[in-house]
């Protein structure tokens, strides 16, 4: 899948200014934070669970201007809790912006 990132790098900047350092250290705390809500959605074992770790996953991406992952944390809080093809698709753009 192929994401542009130029939006989340301006995000970014914006927050940090022109270290890159703290630019990279922030990406990489997104990543992670987006990965361990997927992998709470993967893990989740009733409705309100998968329904709140997408709604985390949401705001997180809404955060930093991530418009593909927060349509795709809305698909999965408006469809059936466990889909797996939702959670492919959560996990790609996440790989795709790592």
């Amino acid at each position: 899948m192929s994401f542009d990132s130029g939006p989340l790098d301006r995000y970014i900047s914006a927050a940090v200014g022109d270290d890159p350092a703290v630019a990279m250290e922030l990406r990489a705390s997104l990543m992670a934070s987006a990965r361990e809500l997927s992998d709470l959605m993967r893990r989740s074992r009733c409705d309100a669970n998968w329904y709140a770790a997408a709604e985390r996953l949401k705001s997180l991406a809404a955060t930093f201007g991530i418009i593909p992952l927060i349509q795709l944390a809305e698909a999965a809080m408006d469809g059936a809790p466990g889909d797996p093809a939702v959670l492919r698709e959560i996990n790609a753009v996440i790989d795709a912006l790592s």
